[in-house]
């Protein structure tokens, strides 16, 4: 070990001192500065995992929300996995931060507080050292200056007795007095150079006592303070990067994770979940039929809007983005002659809810329509729906979807249910524990205070398991296993059935999907009250008309009476039917809502595919 005090290093002076204080001071200085820079690092550690956590939680989807149904998808499952092992990583990243504080900042912030008050000491021992070698060095200089007076003054006298001797005029007394004055400056001389001379002595053993005992140790008990600061300053770094190695293993699990759940990742059973969910379960159309138009053919009436009749030949299939392959018929029409200078307003119309097409052409006209002109009409099932639609209802069996979306959405119904049937039950069981104890502990409460709610669920269970029952009904009639609910009414309803069974077949036939099936029940919605009949029957299954464009809405229109929608300007909406020449176009907002607004309040923009173009799932 190199000593500090020893050969070139042999420090016996007081700037020493001052040089060593000054030295050992910055090293704390750069220990302190050490520790602030920790200090600073586990902050941001910290700040990096909330903000971690944070971005984890807000990409996390919402509980009960439709959100929450899309992670069912491989894709999303993973993106949902790697959420989850970021907020471990976050976790991992408040570890570090934690052992920097405990491990490294607590621990040298206490050890330097020690550091400070041994360098103390050891200081104030060294300075009280010096004041002590100071003092034995002014004693030592006092008697020498002493002794140094006291020789003097016994020459003096010794010379004074001399003169006094040789000279004859002298008396005898006065010499002899000259003579002691002489010999007591020579004593007191003796006597001052011996108090010089042990003065010296333990001067000269103090200061070597001083300069090779006291300050030594001094000096080396500094020299290893100094040297466990710099030692606890190396292990503090290397505290500092054990702690972020011991996290990598886990870390390391965490992206593992993160690449295992890219790596499950199947675009094949994606899609195959895609397909399940929006199948409609029919099958494709067939051929369309020629038709020969050489041969005359009476035409009672124009084309309207509530017939979409087969016209001059051109098929014009329309398809929607929620009802594919649901209607069949490629409904062909002419387009009408241009609409008057000013459009009328579905308000202007008397009746109430009536269409702008009907304006022209009444219902009257329809049923004419239907009982003679059998190549004209498709079908009046979608007078019915259009109507049912207009009102703002839903059937509320869901027979407007196509078979499997309305399985799926019945067995929902049917899950939902039973679901709140559980709460209720579960509701009264807790009500009834608690009858129970007020009848045993009257003194908790009144037993009949309850029975009204106990009263109340029950009724509501039973509500809720005749809803049960309906919609597993419906549930039953889709799957196959009971027959459709309306089939004896159609048996017994004859009222149009020997003059329109021709036509009502055609329009059947129209209607029905590849396989021949169709399911056709009344809308429970609807507020319109019509006779049950097989002319009944025939609107009660049909689909909204299929979109074939989009519309821009140019102008804010207020539809205040029922067949028209409201509509703001710039909104974007679907269009099912187009202008049929009396300035009015039918557009849709959503499942439940379509009408009528004025051609020249809205820009369309039709599909291109809508025409000799359809897409399945």
């Amino acid at each position: 070990m190199c000593d500090w005090f020893g050969g070139q290093q042999y420090l016996r002076d007081k700037d020493q001192f001052d040089n060593l204080e000054k030295h050992t001071q910055w090293g704390i200085d750069v220990l302190e500065k050490y520790i602030k820079f920790v200090k600073e690092r586990a902050e941001i550690e910290l700040s990096y995992a909330k903000q971690l956590r944070n971005l984890s939680k807000k990409y996390q989807p919402k509980k009960n929300s439709k959100e929450e149904e899309e992670y069912r998808y491989t894709s999303t499952k993973a993106f949902l996995a790697t959420l989850n092992e970021i907020n471990d990583y976050a976790g991992q990243h408040e570890v570090i931060s934690e052992n920097m504080t405990s491990l490294i900042t607590g621990e040298l912030t206490r050890y330097v507080q020690e550091l400070k008050q041994e360098r103390k000491s050891h200081f104030h021992d060294g300075r009280k050292a010096q004041q002590h070698i100071e003092t034995c060095w002014k004693q030592l200089e006092a008697s020498k200056r002493r002794f140094e007076r006291d020789c003097k003054e016994a020459d003096r006298a010794q010379q004074y007795f001399e003169k006094m001797d040789a000279d004859i005029n002298v008396t005898k007394a006065d010499v002899e007095k000259a003579r002691q004055q002489a010999q007591l400056r020579h004593q007191m001389a003796e006597d001052s150079k011996a108090e010089y001379s042990s003065t010296l002595q333990k001067f000269n053993s103090e200061q070597h006592d001083h300069y090779y005992t006291h300050i030594p140790n001094i000096f080396q008990k500094i020299q290893e303070m100094e040297e466990r600061r710099i030692v606890r300053i190396g292990e503090s770094m290397k505290t500092f990067a054990e702690v972020d190695r011991q996290v990598i293993p886990i870390i390391g699990k965490c992206l593992d994770e993160i690449t295992k759940a890219a790596e499950s990742v199947d675009h094949k059973s994606d899609s195959q979940m895609v397909i399940e969910a929006f199948k409609s379960g029919f099958e494709p159309p067939g051929d369309i039929d020629f038709e020969d138009f050489t041969q005359p053919m009476k035409r009672t009436i124009s084309e309207s809007s509530l017939s979409n009749s087969r016209g001059d030949g051109k098929s014009e299939p329309k398809f929607g983005s929620k009802s594919k392959g649901k209607l069949w018929p490629f409904i062909k029409k002419n387009k009408p002659p241009p609409p008057p200078p000013a459009s009328a307003s579905p308000s202007a119309v008397p009746n109430g809810p009536q269409s702008p097409k009907q304006q022209k052409e009444p219902l009257s006209h329809r049923f004419n329509e239907f009982m003679t002109s059998k190549p004209k009409i498709h079908c009046f099932r979608s007078l019915k729906r259009g109507l049912s639609l207009k009102l703002g209802a839903g059937p509320e069996d869901f027979s407007n979807l196509p078979p499997e979306q309305r399985r799926k959405k019945l067995q929902q119904k049917v899950d939902e249910l039973n679901r709140d049937i559980q709460k209720e039950m579960d509701q009264r069981d807790a009500l009834t524990k608690m009858k129970d104890v007020y009848i045993k502990n009257p003194q908790m409460g009144d037993a009949a205070s309850v029975d009204h709610r106990l009263a109340e669920l029950g009724q509501n269970i039973e509500k809720l398991r005749l809803e049960v029952q309906k919609f597993e009904g419906w549930l039953a009639e889709v799957e196959g296993r009971l027959p459709p609910r309306n089939e004896q009414a159609r048996r017994q309803s004859g009222l149009y059935e020997a003059q329109n069974t021709s036509a009502v077949n055609s329009c059947a036939q129209d209607r029905e999907s590849p396989d021949g099936s169709y399911t056709e029940e009344q809308s429970q919605e609807t507020e319109m009250k019509v006779p049950a009949t097989d002319f009944d029957d025939e609107f009660d299954d049909e689909e909204p008309l299929p979109t074939i464009g989009t519309c821009k809405a140019l102008y804010t229109f207020e539809g205040q009476n029922e067949g028209t929608i409201s509509v703001a300007e710039g909104e974007m909406l679907y269009v099912i039917e187009e202008d049929k020449g009396d300035g009015w176009t039918r557009i849709r907002r959503n499942e439940d809502e379509e009408g009528y607004v004025p051609t020249s309040y809205v820009e369309v923009y039709l599909d291109k595919n809508a025409k000799g173009a359809m897409t399945y799932i």
